[in-house]
């Protein structure tokens, strides 16, 4: 019996002996593991738990352009800052912090664990006061970056901290480190921004408000949210009464004091950084990419890399805010400008004369203006090319319209008629009903889908009035042109392309491509584009010698918002510019944030087109100029001028030179002579800067129809003009007297006249039922 009983005892003494072991096998890994992976961890030094958390914005070429957050603080030692504030910060972050040998309390981690496991909502952190001082200085705030070894790393380095610092110490760093929103880094500084205090007078309720903004800063920023910064001061209130540090009477006394009380009004902290202004815009977008790749700007201690071409941004806010384009203060100008092959968003510009606001309306980005004509390449041709194989040359009717079950008649400006002309006038002469023709030929249905792949959506309300304007803001415009210009591959505007974190970790990032168009498509839209610019609506963005495509878009009035202002007649709502090369494409919008109020004249609706001049030509004095190159399925024919169906000519006298998707292309031939010219340049830009299609011949004049008039008016001759309303006006190409005059600076320029606009206007967009 006694030796069963021994028996027993021994082996529960093996068992205990071997679990032992076992769980001594376990601390000395996890030790291990710690210790191993605790060492790999980026070193924490006084100087980077001193530094700010604001985040440096850099240009594409590393140069920095700003930074998010004051820079010019004023570090705040421990002895100016109140016990009050002191006790406010710990009270509500880390009511243990100064019972915490090692900077970690493990019973608040099991707490939040349990806590987050079974509640819905936001997480609650387990985090000490230590813990995040070192999060802010080392780590970054991402969530996809709090991994196991993060963690690990964390808690090693926190360890590390309260070794070789003090509580006061430690407290210090943390207050002086912490966001504030408004751009503001530290407690001591926002006690000044939003006090006009040094950190030892504030009262308790002021204490308490900047106590508990840290958390969630623009959540809690008494400016923009005092009902969610008034509840979080009382919650930080109450956390203060609870911990002993304040008394009821105390309590209550400042929870009853209202939220604004001492508040200075709203200022901006920045305000001696000129880069900051002129990059405002840009700097916006760049912090909504950062946060949609879940990292916080303001808090992160980031090294953003952007697409930021400072030298065209600096240029670009220069022409917005000092040109004497721009008749007044008033009227705004939104413009981007893209690299085609890359996406990579260089320049852009919301606004101008903005005075010192910050983050403020991107008009560059809004949606809730119509483009006018600078849709039809989008939604009327490029469709009718990619999905009906239309060529150049394709007949479109210019005949009265009325849209489909309405009393609503179709209009050009001149409310003449072209009857039938080809696809390439009608888009290089922006006239509306061929364009709304095509789109109805097309189908809304597959125009859609099309502009789907340039990252434009058209509303499932639209009817075909899109057709010649959408609501579209310029990024979508310089992006979509941007994929004519580059074989049809469509790249995602992108800001940003790397992110260094505060741990010297960098994240890289390129634009999505896709095939939204075939490279055919891409380059017969942008051959057509090119007589825009030729000898179509777009002459006055001619530019000597430079391959280029682009198109006008001008938004009227109607017939009831005249009636309602009648100053208004003879005026346009909006008028947009959108052009490119194979290098960058530019789109810029002009109009008034109020255009019931204010319209744009005739010489103003030529803005756009003067400021792309303007832009173009600088920046392709350093890029190479070449022509597009031609797909291998698209035939070009010199086709009898007015023939239809077409008729290849078997010398180029009275031709002109067409693209077609090849398979569809004419095979009827008839002899017209033995001359070696056609009504169509030859692919080398001509002297007054139009460019031609690289495969066609040289030029001569032809009496058809299709040879545009090289007639330029001044502005006398086109009042006589619209007066006379002669038919032979509508099929006559109209530019600018350019002898004898100057540009906007004063600069000689025989090719550019801003005071005298061009005999054009474009109709105005119609709304269908």
């Amino acid at each position: 019996m006694s030796s069963n009983n021994t028996n027993k005892t021994t082996k529960k003494n093996h068992f205990f002996r071997n679990t032992m072991l076992v769980l001594l096998g376990l601390v000395l890994i996890v030790v291990c593991i710690f210790f191993y992976l605790g060492r790999q961890a980026p070193a924490v030094t006084q100087a980077k738990l001193q530094s700010g958390g604001s985040s440096v914005i850099l240009d594409y070429r590393g140069n920095k352009v700003t930074t998010l957050g004051n820079e010019n603080r004023q570090y705040t030692t421990s002895d100016q800052f109140s016990t009050t504030l002191k006790d406010a910060v710990v009270s509500i972050e880390d009511r243990r912090f100064y019972q915490e040998p090692f900077g970690i309390n493990p019973i608040r981690i099991v707490k939040a664990g349990l806590h987050n496991l079974t509640h819905s909502g936001a997480p609650q952190g387990g985090s000490t006061l230590t813990q995040q001082l070192v999060k802010l200085s080392v780590f970054s705030t991402k969530k996809s970056d709090q991994t196991f070894k993060r963690k690990i790393q964390e808690a090693y380095l926190t360890i590390n901290v309260e070794r070789n610092y003090s509580k006061q110490q430690i407290l210090e760093f943390y207050m002086n480190k912490v966001y504030l929103a408004n751009g503001v880094y530290g407690m001591g500084t926002a006690s000044e921004y939003y006090f006009g205090k040094k950190p030892s007078e504030l009262t308790l309720a002021q204490a308490a408000l900047l106590a508990g903004m840290p958390q969630a800063p623009n959540t809690y920023d008494p400016y923009k949210n005092p009902d969610a910064a008034q509840q979080r001061r009382d919650l930080v209130i109450d956390a203060m009464l609870a911990n002993h540090k304040i008394s009821q009477t105390d309590a209550t006394a400042a929870k009853q004091t209202p939220i604004n009380s001492g508040l200075l009004p709203k200022k901006d902290p920045d305000q001696d950084n000129d880069n900051r202004y002129v990059t405002d815009n840009y700097v916006k977008e760049v912090i909504s990419d950062v946060k949609s790749k879940g990292y916080d700007p303001y808090r992160d201690n980031l090294k953003i890399k952007t697409n930021l071409h400072l030298d065209v941004q600096k240029e670009l806010y220069t022409l917005a805010n000092n040109s004497s384009l721009f008749p007044d203060n008033k009227m705004q100008l939104a413009g981007t400008i893209v690299e085609p092959d890359t996406g990579h968003v260089i320049a852009m510009i919301g606004g101008r004369k903005q005075g010192n606001v910050l983050l403020g309306w991107n008009r560059a980005t809004s949606t809730n203006r119509s483009n006018g004509s600078t849709i039809k390449p989008i939604l009327d041709y490029g469709p009718a090319i990619e999905y009906l194989n239309w060529s150049t040359y394709h007949y479109v009717q210019d005949t009265p319209y009325t849209y489909a079950g309405t009393d609503i008649d179709l209009k050009d400006w001149d409310h003449q008629y072209m009857d039938n002309i080809t696809m390439r006038k009608a888009l290089a002469q922006s006239r509306n009903i061929p364009a709304i023709r095509t789109l109805e030929t097309v189908g809304l249905s597959r125009a859609k889908d099309f502009a789907s792949g340039l990252d434009i959506t058209i509303p499932d309300s639209a009817g075909l009035s899109v057709g010649i304007g959408a609501d579209v803001s310029t990024l979508q415009v310089a992006s979509a042109y941007a994929a004519f210009a580059n074989n049809g591959v469509y790249q995602k505007p992108e800001y940003v392309s790397q992110i260094i974190t505060a741990d010297g970790m960098q994240h890289n990032y390129q634009s999505q491509s896709k095939q939204a168009m075939k490279a055919s498509t891409a380059y017969m839209i942008t051959d057509m584009l090119k007589d825009v610019i030729r000898n179509g609506t777009g002459t006055n963005a001619q530019i000597s010698g430079l391959y280029q495509a682009g198109k006008t878009g001008t938004v009227q009035y109607s017939d009831k918002e005249i009636s309602q202002n009648p100053a208004l007649a003879n005026s346009a709502k909006d008028a947009w510019f959108a052009g490119y090369t194979k290098h960058y494409s530019i789109a810029l919008w002009t109009g008034y944030d109020q255009p019931e109020k204010n319209g744009l004249s005739m010489s103003e609706q030529q803005i756009p087109v003067y400021l792309y001049r303007r832009l173009m030509s600088s920046l392709s004095e350093n890029v190479e100029n070449t022509d597009w190159t031609k797909p291998t399925n698209v035939i070009s024919e010199n086709i009898i001028t007015g023939t239809n169906p077409p008729v290849i000519g078997t010398s180029a006298v009275g031709t002109t030179k067409e693209l077609f998707i090849k398979g569809h292309q004419p095979t009827l031939r008839r002899s017209n002579g033995s001359s070696s010219r056609s009504s169509r340049s030859n692919g080398m830009p001509s002297r007054s800067g139009a460019v031609g299609s690289a495969d066609e011949a040289s030029t001569s004049s032809s009496s058809s129809s299709e040879t545009e008039s090289d007639s330029r008016v001044d502005e006398s001759s086109r009042i006589q003009d619209e007066q006379s309303q002669s038919s032979s006006s509508a099929s006559s190409s109209y530019s600018t007297e350019e002898n004898n005059q100057t540009t906007p600076d004063n600069q000689p320029d025989t090719n550019i006249n801003p005071a005298t606009p061009p005999n054009y206007h474009e109709p105005a967009t119609q709304t269908v039922p």
